[in-house]
């Protein structure tokens, strides 16, 4: 298996969005290790190319998501510096693979890997799977299938907001309410989410450091949107995040 050609190629597709072409073929298959060394391998080629890791995501943990997939997490992706984005922008749809979105929360690193804060997100997707049959290791070699986060800034640098335990976080595309829930998908909320990616990352011989945002999962689906579309994320009846879709110019 070699790892460093499948990254390659990996990032190469990443770049075209047109991700994870090697699973299209029948006999190409990952292990979970493999899978997350090629993940690794692609963060280290993209690390040369001058980006910066700014923390990382739990994936797959929720109901919703876990139902869509047909599989069990948690997995981890890593977030980079040049896919955030501001509340309120506009995104082209075509600098996507089959954008989807999810509404969740995230968690800012403090001191000693305690909860600095929390806050709320929208995260990005190239919603695809190649292989003939969803798994793990594709997923986890396609990065979570992440594709960059949105936030208000503002939250993320200065929030101590905190909410209590029935908060409910809703996703709202085009003036409907379309998904509802819990702020978190696993038993005892953020920390749950950060303790296994602490544990996770040490059998990777990788942690986390102050300042990191962690994606902590949702207990949400995933959505797909397309041009046009007017998204916001509230809590509590409260919009948080919100972003457009540019319009077709077709």
């Amino acid at each position: 298996m070699d790892i460093s050609k499948i990254a390659k190629q990996q990032l190469a597709d990443y770049r075209n969005i047109n991700p994870g072409t090697c699973f299209n073929k029948d006999d190409f298959s990952l292990s979970i290790n493999e899978a997350y060394a090629v993940q690794e391998a692609v963060v280290g080629l993209r690390l040369k190319e001058g980006e910066t890791v700014i923390g990382y995501k739990v994936g797959c943990t929720g109901s919703g998501t876990t139902k869509l997939f047909g599989m069990q997490g948690p997995i981890r992706g890593t977030l980079f510096e040049s896919e955030v984005h501001e509340s309120g922008v506009e995104l082209n749809a075509n600098q996507f693979c089959n954008l989807a979105i999810e509404a969740e929360m995230a968690i800012k690193v403090g001191e000693n890997g305690t909860i600095q804060s929390i806050f709320p997100v929208i995260e990005l997707h190239n919603f695809v799977f190649r292989a003939p049959q969803k798994s793990l290791s594709e997923l986890i070699a396609n990065n979570g299938l992440n594709k960059g986060i949105i936030l208000s800034k503002n939250n993320w640098q200065t929030s101590t907001k905190v909410y209590s335990e029935t908060s409910v976080l809703s996703l709202e595309i085009n003036g409907s309410e379309i998904d509802s829930g819990a702020m978190w998908p696993m038993k005892n909320g953020p920390q749950s989410s950060l303790n296994w990616l602490e544990n996770h990352l040490r059998d990777h011989d990788l942690t986390v450091t102050k300042g990191d945002i962690i994606l902590g999962g949702t207990a949400l689906s995933l959505h797909k949107v397309q041009s046009g579309d007017r998204i916001k994320v509230k809590i509590n009846g409260k919009i948080v995040v919100q972003c457009t879709i540019a319009p077709s110019t077709n």
